[in-house]
């Protein structure tokens, strides 16, 4: 029989001080609104974001995508869907042609498929990468947002500093930089076949790809990014797809 990819576990993590900007909302709200909706900043599409003085260049969004706050849970999203749902699951997932055996893993993927032996009759399409129409922040904030990058949340970790923080009666890790500004990640938990499950003690977030880990490859899983109360930890970190996990969009500061 086939047997399901391992996920490989990995705690990640934020920084000091948080950033209190607006944010517009865009879907409907999965959980809490949370927090306080002052301050100002740069926007892009009527999102607020913050230049946290990147390497790269990256400018981090300060709220989760569905959310209007820094302290918003959002909405929770499968990886390659752009909307949320009542049911996360493998039947109910976009990319998957519906046939799911008894250990419930799917075996026929129809997108982002990078090895026939997952792909309904050997399709592989070897997409590594959410294309835009499949990127939730980019479907829902336009053109010029996206789902970050593995490269882009190693970034954010290395050149930040962060710890655990209470804001607004919320949970979550503040990701402070050199520069003075920061951004804060709420501890909003996630979707699976058991519900909604770690709210207010861990956040996970997609990732647009594996591209810093092609070794792994993507199949059934895709690769995102795990904050909690321990701590945080570089490395990849793989969840089915068609769990709902939150999206912090990011853009080019070109």
């Amino acid at each position: 029989m086939k047997q399901k990819l391992n996920k490989i576990t990995l705690l990640l993590c934020a920084a000091a001080m948080a950033v209190m900007c607006s944010c517009t909302k865009d879907n409907s709200n999965n959980g809490n609104n949370g927090g306080n909706n002052n301050g100002g900043g740069n926007t892009y599409n009527n999102h607020a974001y913050v230049d946290l003085g990147l390497p790269s260049g990256t400018l981090w969004a300060t709220c989760n995508v569905g959310a209007n706050m820094p302290e918003g849970y959002g909405s929770y999203f499968a990886w390659g869907e752009t909307a949320p749902k009542e049911t996360y699951n493998w039947t109910t997932y976009k990319w998957c042609s519906g046939n799911v055996e008894n250990n419930g893993v799917c075996y026929e993927l129809t997108k982002y498929c990078s090895d026939s032996f997952w792909g309904l009759n050997g399709f592989h399409d070897n997409l590594t990468e959410l294309l835009p129409e499949d990127d939730a922040a980019t479907a829902n904030w336009g053109s010029g947002w996206c789902t970050p990058t593995a490269e882009q949340w190693v970034e954010l970790f290395r050149y930040t500093t962060c710890i655990n923080s209470y804001q607004n009666n919320v949970n979550g890790r503040v990701f402070a930089s050199a520069n003075g500004n920061s951004i804060f990640l709420p501890y909003a938990g996630r979707i699976n076949t058991n519900g909604l499950n770690g709210v207010g003690q861990t956040g996970v977030y997609w990732s647009k790809g594996d591209r810093y880990y092609p070794s792994d490859g993507l199949t059934v899983s895709a690769g995102g990014t795990h904050i909690n109360t321990s701590g945080w930890e570089m490395g990849p970190l793989y969840y089915d797809r068609y769990e709902g996990l939150s999206v912090r969009p990011v853009r080019s500061s070109n």
